[in-house]
């Protein structure tokens, strides 16, 4: 349908080269070419600066008529709306000349598929060049249009998921966490935009310039223990034949996540990140839906079969012998945070193991206060310091992940209880590894917060304009 507009008489435009039309909230700059008058929004797509003070390049001979914008240089085809550099397109429109000597312009907008098909385009341009400026700009004209803004999270998700060499990395996990800032900010469209462009913006960093490791396409029947036995073989190509039969049988995350929480768990996986990742892909499938479960699964149980296990290094040798001597407790007493905070690796492991009779439930609370404590008491002399072995690369990550790691054992341990033991003596091992990191002598009361709800909304606040150059 089109929206005819009266602009400007010819002979005034003639007499003024270029002018500005303004409209129902809309600026329109409409030039005298040597191509007749052409038209496009007043606002270059890049910052917003007015093109109608851009340079035209008018020649007659040219099959193109570019108009510059002399803010930062960008130019475009007058004619196409065409960004001869790459990048945002100008929006143009129609113009006609008519008999009652006046210039008028279309300013019907094309159908909402039309439009939101070519946002799409635009942003998976932005997404393969990881131009994270452009991506904020194409995500506010997705939510402008009146577009699901959460498609573009669902289409990132599609783009990025066969360039995951090794499977999941921290972008997706983070997603999820995004998502919920997301929502808790429903109010606020402004801060919701840098959610989502945070999504995307490290999804697409992580795939940048990678090239596609295609999944297997065959199907097998489903059966979880020989699901969590190929992953443990590292045979990614059984495990996904295995997830895409469940998908084709009708079944989703819920009955697959116990088979996902086992494999996560049967070895002191990858600094805790498998278990982690675990929770968060069900997080993004009940935020996301459908369109998202295999892209997500698929990679990861690429991650699951890639992952470290460290159980298997001299360090934690010892956690597989803690875990079959798991119930084989010696002292009915609950332990003690304070003993936790003095043992290593192995202590931590066979104190736990001691205690076993105590309930998993306030083990874990036990445990958690000792990874805590631990956290209050780092040495950080060993952040910033350059000229230690490799082995005492240690930063505030090791001991925040011991947190992290935590939380996702209370989600997945609650749920499968059989996976308390594997679950527990992984923490043992954070906070055991993290032992000779800490200072004892510290004064813990230096980190008191006296209100802890003021302090996390500031905190929070933060995250939103962090300043920093990495996710």
């Amino acid at each position: 349908m089109s929206n005819w507009i009266k602009a400007i008489s010819y002979a005034d435009l003639q007499g003024k080269q270029r002018t500005v039309l303004r409209h129902q909230g809309k600026q329109i700059a409409l030039f005298l070419t040597e191509h007749g008058v052409l038209a496009c929004n007043n606002r270059c797509p890049h910052e917003g600066y007015p093109l109608s003070e851009g340079t035209l390049d008018n020649d007659s001979l040219a099959n193109s008529c570019q108009l510059t914008c002399n803010w930062h240089s960008w130019t475009f085809d007058l004619k196409t709306g065409a960004n001869l550099y790459g990048g945002d397109q100008l929006r143009v429109y129609p113009t006609e000349l008519r008999a009652d000597g006046a210039v008028w312009v279309d300013l019907a907008e094309p159908p909402f598929e039309q439009r939101q098909a070519g946002i799409m385009a635009n942003l998976r341009e932005a997404f393969d060049d990881h131009d994270y400026e452009r991506l904020a700009r194409e995500l506010a004209r997705l939510r402008l249009l009146g577009a699901d803004p959460l498609d573009a999270v669902r289409a990132a998700i599609e783009w990025s998921y066969q360039r995951l060499e090794f499977g999941w990395t921290h972008a997706y996990a983070g997603a999820a966490d995004w998502l919920s800032l997301y929502d808790e900010h429903a109010a606020d469209p402004a801060t919701q935009l840098v959610c989502l462009q945070e999504i995307l913006g490290h999804i697409a960093d992580d795939v940048l310039r990678e090239s596609d490791y295609p999944y297997s396409e065959q199907v097998q029947a489903f059966e979880e223990d020989a699901f969590v036995a190929a992953i443990d073989a590292k045979n990614e190509t059984a495990a996904i034949a295995m997830l895409r039969g469940a998908l084709a049988d009708g079944l989703h995350f819920p009955a697959l996540e116990r088979g996902l929480s086992r494999a996560a768990l049967l070895h002191y996986n990858n600094f805790g990140h498998a278990l982690i990742y675990v929770t968060k892909a069900g997080d993004l499938i009940a935020r996301l839906g459908e369109p998202v479960e295999l892209p997500l699964l698929v990679s990861l149980i690429r991650s699951l079969i890639f992952a470290r296990r460290e159980d298997l290094i001299p360090e934690f040798r010892q956690y597989a012998t803690a875990l079959a001597d798991w119930g084989q407790a010696t002292d009915s007493a609950p332990p003690s945070i304070d003993v936790y905070r003095t043992l290593t690796v192995n202590k931590a492991l066979r104190y736990t193991v001691q205690h076993s009779a105590t309930p998993p439930s306030q083990l874990f609370q036990i445990l958690l206060g000792a990874n805590a404590g631990q956290m209050l008491h780092f040495d950080m002399h060993y952040q910033f310091q350059t000229d230690r072995p490799v082995s005492d690369n240690v930063g505030w990550l090791d001991f925040t992940h011991g947190i992290t790691f935590a939380n996702a054992v209370h989600k997945q341990c609650r749920k499968f209880p059989e996976l308390w033991p594997a679950g527990l003596l992984q923490m043992a091992c954070f906070s055991g590894r993290n032992k000779p990191y800490t200072d004892a002598s510290l004064n813990a009361s230096e980190w008191a917060v006296e209100d802890d709800q003021a302090f996390l909304a500031q905190q929070t606040a933060l995250l939103f304009d962090h300043g920093k150059d990495e996710y």
